[in-house]
């Protein structure tokens, strides 16, 4: 069976999705939840612009989107990294298990 480079890519999308959920469920660490997150905020813009790309729509379309899908998770990441910041700082761990109340 030969498949078409579009359901290729969303196949890989998918898995990518996939993989950064799997990751958010079992990481105890802040740190690898975001890492999670990443990887699915990558697959959801591989996906688009892969559909952009191998369709009848514009090209442009789906690398603007992209660019909006990598300017999000970046601000994502900032603000996490501060969150954590001020989580380690007053409770002296990452790991999201140990740290039962964020006030008190």
């Amino acid at each position: 069976m030969i498949l078409s480079p579009l359901t290729m890519f969303q196949m890989v999308g998918a898995l990518l999705l996939f993989m950064g959920t799997i990751c958010i469920i079992y990481r105890r660490t802040f740190i690898g939840m975001l890492i999670g997150v990443e990887i699915m905020l990558n697959g959801a813009g591989m996906s688009l612009v892969a559909a952009s790309q191998l369709t009848t729509a514009d090209s442009a379309t789906g690398q603007i989107g992209a660019l909006l899908i990598m300017g999000l998770a970046a601000a994502e990441t900032t603000l996490i990294l501060a969150i954590v910041l001020i989580v380690y700082k007053r409770f002296k761990t990452i790991e999201s298990d140990k740290v039962a109340t964020l006030r008190g």
